[in-house]
């Protein structure tokens, strides 16, 4: 387990130490239910990374597809980024219910996606590491359901479900290389029910 007050700071020296998974670049993955501080998170350990930028699958997903939107990934990320090429996305608004204009991510260093599915099957061969927020889906909706408030109740209704649909037919806890967990102050870091630490890669 890493310390509470340097455990992102380790996982950033630790993450950048791996071998591209994705052409040049090392593509991490932040699952976990929906609510369970994946975006705060990816954005803490981002910073720590100097910086390093977030894919939020929210910009990837839409009404319609909550969850159908591996192929538009693949084409417009993953396949730019395994020829070592400039990713171009097209952000979800999710107000207007329509797609927007193509968003450039460049294949730096280390590139986060986050979000629930980020650890599906189709991603995880493109994968350095996969990281699962550890927070029971009850406790992780309930937090969820409050942040949004009482007009998003029955989005919440509708995603519950897809959600629970989702993790049956591809679960991602099972493959996670590494758990997260939030504490009062600062973060835990455990090794994943798929987690084969090497010695460059040692959980103290």
């Amino acid at each position: 387990m890493l310390p509470r007050g340097t455990a992102i700071r380790d996982l950033a020296s630790r993450l950048r130490r791996l071998p591209p998974s994705c052409g040049p670049v090392r593509l991490i993955g932040v699952d976990g239910h929906a609510g369970s501080g994946k975006s705060t998170f990816a954005g803490k350990l981002a910073r720590e990374l100097g910086g390093a930028p977030v894919l939020r699958l929210d910009d990837i997903a839409s009404h319609e597809e909550l969850f159908d939107w591996t192929g538009r990934l693949l084409a417009q990320v993953i396949v730019p980024f395994g020829r070592g090429e400039s990713a171009q996305y097209t952000p979800y608004d999710w107000h207007a219910r329509r797609f927007g204009p193509p968003h450039p991510l460049p294949p730096a260093p280390v590139v986060l996606v986050e979000g629930v599915g980020a650890g599906r099957r189709a991603l995880r061969p493109y994968l350095a590491r996969l990281l699962w927020m550890e927070l029971p889906r009850e406790e992780a909706w309930a937090r969820g359901r409050s942040r949004d408030g009482e007009e998003q109740r029955e989005f919440w209704a509708g995603w519950v479900r897809a959600e629970q649909r989702h993790f049956a037919e591809d679960p991602s806890r099972p493959f996670a290389d590494l758990l997260v967990r939030q504490c009062r102050e600062g973060y835990e870091v455990f090794p994943g029910p798929a987690g084969n630490v090497g010695p460059d890669q040692s959980i103290t």
